[in-house]
């Protein structure tokens, strides 16, 4: 794509050394800045795939990224710190890179001894997610006008854990912000669909609540060490989707605490007038749930699982968010119809 390869130089500051994640919508690539003196360090630099970069619209929606993520200062989301063009006018974006893994990864690592991540520190992972969620979902132009962004794709592969212990949300390149209504293409519903809130099979509208439903799945599956919704074919996981059943984590793992299985069923209700009204109050649960427990939850602990994590899977580099792996279905309405 685009004729890059290990060793290629972009706007004579980056240099790509080897792609660390790709899916339908774009490539991310481990890249080191070239700076004066010798100075470099790691950046990941994101690439619409080649084909998509001649579409306006989704180029549209890359620029979108980088103008709505970089107004984003929180120390959850994914920095970006350069959005350029290359030698034959294609953008690319370039963010920090988070040397770990990520969730979905976690949760494989535990499978290969057949354990299962402790449920204190898949609530200490929700807090911070829902942490960089709440800052999106409350954002505020420099006008001062409410204008928040949804981030539409919360999954596993996007929820980032660095060996240093810090958890990252990135991929707001299907996001939305509010004041650009006009993005998203009528009936096309964006994101995998997995990790889609029910009410999203009707409607191709986002909203806080369908974030925190995505919030649920990722933290359920995290808990289970498998799907949610296990069928061979996507038509059949939508059917699952809309009709919303819910399996008890507890069924699966009988340690995890009556009141977690409390924020799960919440965060996962099929009206989304049942779920948490805010990422804020979901973690303000989850954190009151920690408080009751012993179990070290820090960033030490943290970084500790994510590099056992590395070793269990033998990681070589970090696990990083492509933003890409993208669904589009159309007339999902008509299919729903009885």
């Amino acid at each position: 794509m685009h004729g890059d390869q290990p060793g290629t130089v972009l706007a004579n500051k980056y240099e790509l050394i080897e792609k660390a994640g790709s899916g339908g919508m774009a490539v991310v690539w481990r890249a080191r800045t070239l700076g004066a003196a010798g100075f470099s360090r790691p950046v990941a630099v994101k690439r619409i795939i080649r084909h998509l970069s001649m579409d306006p619209s989704f180029v549209a929606m890359f620029v979108e990224e980088a103008r709505v993520v970089s107004e984003l200062q929180h120390p959850g989301v994914t920095q970006i710190h350069d959005f350029g063009l290359d030698e034959v006018g294609h953008y690319f974006l370039v963010m920090e890179w988070v040397e770990g893994c990520d969730l979905a990864r976690l949760a494989e690592s535990f499978a290969v001894d057949g354990s299962v991540v402790p449920w204190s520190i898949v609530a200490a992972i929700g807090i911070e997610v829902l942490g960089a969620l709440g800052a999106a979902h409350r954002r505020v132009t420099p006008e001062g006008a409410h204008a928040p962004i949804i981030h539409r794709d919360v999954t596993p592969q996007n929820i980032l854990l660095s060996t240093d212990g810090f958890v990252k949300l990135t991929d707001f390149g299907i996001a939305r912000a509010m004041d650009r209504d006009t993005m998203t293409r009528p009936n096309a519903l964006k994101g995998k669909i997995s990790y889609v809130a029910p009410e999203r099979l009707k409607s191709s509208d986002c909203s806080v609540a369908s974030d925190l439903f995505g919030v649920g799945v990722c933290l359920w599956e995290a808990l289970a060490g498998r799907p949610l919704y296990d069928a061979p074919t996507d038509m059949q996981v939508m059917f699952m989707v809309a009709d919303a059943i819910i399996p008890d984590i507890r069924e699966l793992r009988p340690d995890v605490p009556d009141g977690l299985h409390e924020i799960l069923t919440i965060a996962l209700s099929k009206d989304p007038r049942d779920r948490y009204g805010s990422a804020h109050l979901m973690s303000r649960k989850l954190a009151e749930l920690l408080r009751k427990s012993d179990e070290a939850t820090d960033s030490r602990r943290i970084a500790e699982i994510v590099r056992g994590a590395r070793g269990r899977l033998a990681i070589g580099e970090a696990s990083y968010g492509p933003g890409g792996t993208t669904e589009v279905l159309e007339g999902i309405e008509e299919m729903l119809e009885p």
